[in-house]
């Protein structure tokens, strides 16, 4: 049964940049990717992997739920950009400016390297206007399969919201990689706040989770600190389907 689309989020995480004080520039040097990279996504004409997307929202500080639901509306008062930021921009809403092409890069060093160090699947949304803090939205308490909001990320994979509840700091996932998709198009691992819980239903998964490599085949779970560098790759020719439950440290 088909699931509902979640509208792009390009406008979203451009509303949470903006309210955050942060330019294209600022936000692309504190995650370690191209300020072009940034632009695009924000105009959605390129989807972040799932490592960009965690850098993303640690340094706006809203969570992956954060994402789901409808897109806020755009207010009169919403700051404007400044001039590094519109710089990143042309008239038609293109990246100008920046180098094009750059690779997604998760780095884990270097003083400017925070948000990406602790990528974190459920900041504290502060700073950012109302409508994007969706962890009020109750989800549930059931949710048939064609009711489930879906995120479309780049390399291959996709997050299907199973339920939500106002003020628990949990994310609910079924989650769908497809043949040779992978976490981070660049190959680099990826760490975030938490502790992270998975079980395959179905498909092939190779996790790498700090110098150890797993192959996890159905009836398989994993559980670990996600603070541990780690990353999933789809080696097979099916999709491989498993339910993931995030909790952050703080819950």
């Amino acid at each position: 049964m088909p699931s509902t689309e979640v509208p792009p989020i390009g406008a979203r995480l451009r509303a949470a940049r903006r309210r955050s004080g942060l330019s294209v520039r600022g936000l692309a040097r504190d995650i370690g990717v191209s300020a072009s990279l940034i632009s695009q996504i924000e105009t959605d004409k390129s989807s972040p992997s799932v490592s960009t997307l965690y850098s993303i929202t640690t340094a706006l500080g809203i969570s992956i739920e954060d994402l789901f639901g409808d897109p806020p509306p755009t207010t009169a008062d919403e700051p404007a950009d400044d001039a590094d930021d519109a710089d990143a921009y042309d008239a038609a809403g293109e990246p100008v400016g920046v180098a094009v092409g750059a690779p997604t890069v998760t780095r884990f060093s270097g003083d400017g390297a925070v948000a990406a160090l602790t990528s974190a699947l459920g900041a504290a949304a502060t700073a950012v206007d109302p409508g994007l803090r969706t962890r009020d939205r109750r989800i549930g308490p059931v949710v048939k399969p064609d009711g489930r909001e879906v995120l479309t990320l780049d390399s291959g994979v996709t997050w299907e919201l199973l339920g939500q509840i106002p003020g628990k700091h949990v994310d609910f996932l079924l989650i769908t990689y497809q043949p040779g998709g992978s976490s981070s198009s660049s190959g680099h691992l990826m760490r975030h706040t938490g502790t992270e819980f998975g079980f395959v239903i179905s498909g092939e998964l190779t996790l790498s989770l700090g110098f150890e490599t797993h192959r996890l085949v159905p009836g398989d779970a994993v559980s670990f600190d996600s603070s541990t560098p780690h990353g999933y790759h789809n080696e097979t020719g099916e999709p491989a389907v498993g339910v993931w439950f995030v909790l952050e440290r703080s819950a």
